[in-house]
């Protein structure tokens, strides 16, 4: 077992009603683009495909798609959506679990690297990746990068997310690198809260870059969004790219 926090069936469950602007057409269509373009005519492997938001569209464009994820209850809702023949799913943490074939695409969306809590096994995550691709095939990371500008001494949290129903607040351990995303989220018409947190490990994306290396990985492309839109200082996240050679 990695250090990833299990996800519940709870949490499982109301996972897809939580997420309903992530698996919007605005977002996912540039996403899918992007991927599709990398997969070309071969087949696709995502680390922590989750309830499938990404995957199964991207099957039902006619990209070949395996998944594997840690959480079964995760995996359970994603099989309400589609077959096991259509989009095969093993159980098992991205850093060492092995699924049978090559891949011209291994990708890993929405920040779900920082999952791994550990430098070695974000290391192992990257070995694993290019374990599992195709000469000249690439592995994609979609991450944020880490918000410490926006914490001034004497601060010890950054405001993420300041809507209506839900109330979201960063904390950090900057010796660890853990960042822990604490949520209050309204769940009915009342007043009351639901509580819950999540840890996460961040690096910056030169940190990547050598964890890429030492998996045998060369950096290809960075950019801010799935629209490819320039990486610059003020990014808030990078969709990286990194190549296996020929």
């Amino acid at each position: 077992m990695t250090s990833s926090e299990l996800w519940t069936r709870a949490t499982a469950d109301r996972y897809d009603a939580e997420e309903t602007e992530m698996s919007s057409a605005a977002v996912l269509e540039p996403t899918l683009d992007f991927l599709a373009g990398l997969a070309g005519d071969g087949r696709a492997l995502e680390f922590a495909i989750g309830t499938g938001r990404v995957g199964v569209p991207l099957r039902r464009r006619g990209v070949p798609v395996v998944g594997i994820e840690l959480s079964e209850p995760m995996a359970a809702v994603l099989r309400r959506k589609i077959d096991e023949d259509a989009l095969p799913v093993s159980l098992g943490d991205m850093a060492t679990t092995v699924v049978p074939g090559e891949f011209t695409l291994v990708y890993l969306v929405y920040n779900t690297l920082s999952n791994l809590l550990t430098q070695d096994e974000q290391v192992e995550c990257f070995r694993n990746a290019a374990r599992h691709l195709a000469p000249g095939g690439r592995f994609v990371v979609e991450l944020g990068v880490p918000p410490l500008r926006f914490l001034p001494p004497g601060q010890v949290a950054v405001p993420f997310d300041l809507s209506e129903r839900h109330l979201g607040f960063d904390t950090f351990d900057l010796v660890e690198q853990i960042l822990v995303s604490h949520h209050l989220t309204r769940d009915g018409d009342d007043d009351r809260y639901r509580r819950g947190h999540s840890r996460h490990r961040y690096a910056w994306p030169a940190e990547l870059d050598l964890m890429a290396r030492i998996a045998g990985l060369e950096l290809e492309l960075r950019v801010a969004d799935w629209r490819r839109a320039p990486f610059t200082q003020d990014s808030a996240k990078h969709i990286s790219v990194w190549r296996k050679p020929a």
